[in-house]
């Protein structure tokens, strides 16, 4: 039975998440935000619904353990294999300057996170954990990121202006729908999740760093993929580099201020294979001084065996 609610929990979360994002960003255009806004922020937001729906029910309930696996499984998942999918699907071609910020600060904030989690450990042997404190200054920085980016956006020249027909009661509605999904589906697959793993023996952290990172993350890939067969290219690769950002600020920050993060210290092997994985897409990314960047099927592929190797490898550690 538990396998049936893990399943129809996922179903709500895509779908809530998906419902979500269009009512969003229907409003967003509607307004005249500009689509790098929409597409960093709150497609990035939306498709990340999932984890911090999960990540915050989980933290209420105490599974620590889901909530750090998830959002690192998240990350990983979204960085070798949304990203190595989609370039073997339809190869990412972008231009430099539109997502080399985003790229920085997607690295900066996962360093930021072993510092957060680690440091207290190695300097003065205490628990690794992210407490109150820590949540504080990743929501902190969060805020910040998105000043920043409307920031950005307003600088910007291009016109924002749409002229669809949009019903706001209509969108609005769908957000709240889109919510309501949400929350019931990521209750659903924490409980369900929580279940199967002590009914095979298994850690939450496990659970968190494979079933239910791939079920949260399956927005990311589905809105990668979508965008780069539509050529909307810094929308696929954007919607990953935003989500990875907010997981960490946002729901990471929001989960430790409202009960401390306990981190097992095998996760410290995550949190170091992410940031090395983040320098290998940079490496594939920004290799020769072009003005085009370009993400291929060979460097796909490359990510997608790298996934595998992973999953490989925290199955028999655990």
């Amino acid at each position: 039975m538990s396998y049936i609610i893990l399943i129809i929990g996922f179903a709500l979360l895509i779908k809530g998440a998906d419902i979500f994002v269009e009512g969003a960003s229907n409003i967003a255009k509607k307004l005249g935000i500009p689509s790098i806004i929409v597409g960093l922020t709150i497609v990035s937001l939306g498709t990340s619904a999932p984890e911090l729906a999960v990540s915050l029910i989980a933290s209420f309930e105490g599974n620590n353990g889901i909530t750090m696996g998830n959002v690192l499984g998240s990350n990983i998942f979204n960085t070798l294999m949304v990203l190595g999918l989609t370039a073997i699907v339809m190869p990412i071609i972008i231009k430099k300057n539109t997502i080399i910020k985003d790229y920085i600060i997607n690295i900066i904030v996962t360093i930021l996170l072993l510092i957060l989690s680690f440091g207290g450990k190695l300097l003065f042997n205490r628990n690794a954990e992210l407490n109150r404190l820590s949540g504080f200054i990743l929501i902190g920085i969060c805020i910040i990121y998105i000043i920043y980016l409307i920031k950005t956006a307003k600088n910007q020249s291009e016109d924002s202006e749409d002229n669809t027909k949009v019903n706001i009661l209509v969108s609005t509605f769908k957000i709240i729908l889109g919510i309501i999904g949400i929350i019931i589906g990521g209750n659903l697959v924490v409980n369900s999740a929580s279940n199967i793993a002590y009914s095979f023996g298994l850690s939450d952290k496990l659970v968190g760093l494979t079933i239910v990172a791939m079920g949260t993350s399956l927005p990311e890939l589905v809105t990668s993929m979508i965008a780069a067969l539509k050529g909307e290219n810094d929308i696929a690769i954007g919607n990953v580099l935003g989500s990875n950002i907010f997981n960490i600020l946002l729901i990471l920050g929001v989960s430790s201020s409202i009960n401390p993060i306990i981190i097992a210290p095998s996760l410290l092997v995550d949190i170091l294979f992410l940031i090395i994985i983040s320098l290998i897409l940079g490496v594939f990314l920004f290799r020769g001084n072009k003005e085009k960047l370009r993400l291929g099927k060979i460097e796909g592929l490359t990510l997608v065996v790298l996934y595998i190797g992973y999953m490989a490898y925290i199955i028999f550690r655990n």
